[in-house]
């Protein structure tokens, strides 16, 4: 059962094929604008704010958009011009949409902290850094590389997170607490990925070209982390927190410690059975890597 006082409506199944874009992110918006009717309701401090940033939109993207813009508006980047930026961005693609809906399910999901999907949408930083990141892509593909690096430094001034714009980003993202997550511009993170604060996907130096990790589906990175050079990490694998990688770390299998090694040896690593990067599980492994003992 849900905690008192919490909204819940019949969820669409991920998986049912008859499933559309619309109804996943019609019921969404729907949780949403009732959670913020509900908060309005019981904090009126917040009733403007909550209006003017849900309740007035008559869709989510209208809504993150104003928010965005808002946000990472300044004296010379206007909120109005970031709006329109948005708003246009995000009705035109609409894969989109269904990564910023896939973002606000993985926060609901797997952090016991986001308690509402409203809250999420207005007070993660992590998942509007993300959404703002998505735009900036975007804009980069289409070669307008002054205005994404101009948004992309933005996003790095207001919420602590570099992400650089022609980096590729996946669906179903979780950027927990998100501050001092730093990026590089050949990375690429696969879907269902949970990466913790101040962690580096970053190169090994001067060298150009293909430079940075390809973080596969289903990976959970700890608090700390740090992997560097054009290295693989294989779907599902997990990452200590503190973790320094150099090398390529195998499918289903956790790494730990400066330099990091794989915990069971090289030659027969323990394999995980569930998704790391969904179940947020970062301490299991500690019985079999250590006899440390507080």
């Amino acid at each position: 059962m849900p905690p008192e006082g919490e909204l819940r409506y019949p969820s669409p199944p991920l998986t049912d094929s008859t499933t559309t874009i619309d109804d996943e992110a019609g019921w969404v918006w729907a949780q949403i604008k009732a959670e913020a009717r509900r908060d309005a309701e019981s904090e009126p401090a917040l009733a403007s704010y909550l209006y003017s940033t849900i309740l007035s939109h008559s869709s989510l993207e209208r809504s993150l958009s104003f928010h965005l813009g808002n946000k990472l508006c300044s004296s010379t980047l206007l909120s109005t011009l970031l709006y329109d930026l948005f708003l246009n961005t995000f009705t035109s693609d609409p894969g989109l949409r269904v990564a910023a809906v896939a973002d606000l399910r993985a926060a609901r999901a797997r952090d016991p902290a986001c308690v509402s999907f409203s809250h999420c949408l207005l007070n993660y930083k992590g998942f509007l850094a993300c959404q703002a990141h998505r735009v900036a892509h975007k804009l980069w593909n289409q070669s307008r590389r002054p205005l994404a690096l101009a948004l992309h430094s933005r996003i790095s001034d207001v919420f602590a997170v570099d992400i650089h714009p022609a980096a590729k980003i996946g669906k179903g993202i979780l950027f927990d607490h998100a501050t001092g997550v730093v990026i590089g511009e050949t990375a690429v993170i696969g879907n269902n990925v949970s990466i913790l604060h101040h962690v580096t996907l970053g190169g090994t130096g001067k060298a150009s070209g293909d430079r940075h990790p390809k973080i596969g589906d289903g990976v959970l990175i700890g608090a700390g982390a740090t992997i560097l050079g054009n290295v693989k990490i294989g779907e599902g694998a997990k990452i200590g927190a503190g973790s320094v990688v150099l090398i390529d770390v195998p499918p289903r299998t956790t790494t730990v410690g400066n330099p990091a090694r794989l915990v069971g040896g090289k030659e027969k690593p323990a394999k995980l059975e569930e998704c790391p990067g969904e179940s947020m599980d970062q301490t299991s492994f500690i019985s079999d890597w250590s006899d440390y003992i507080i």
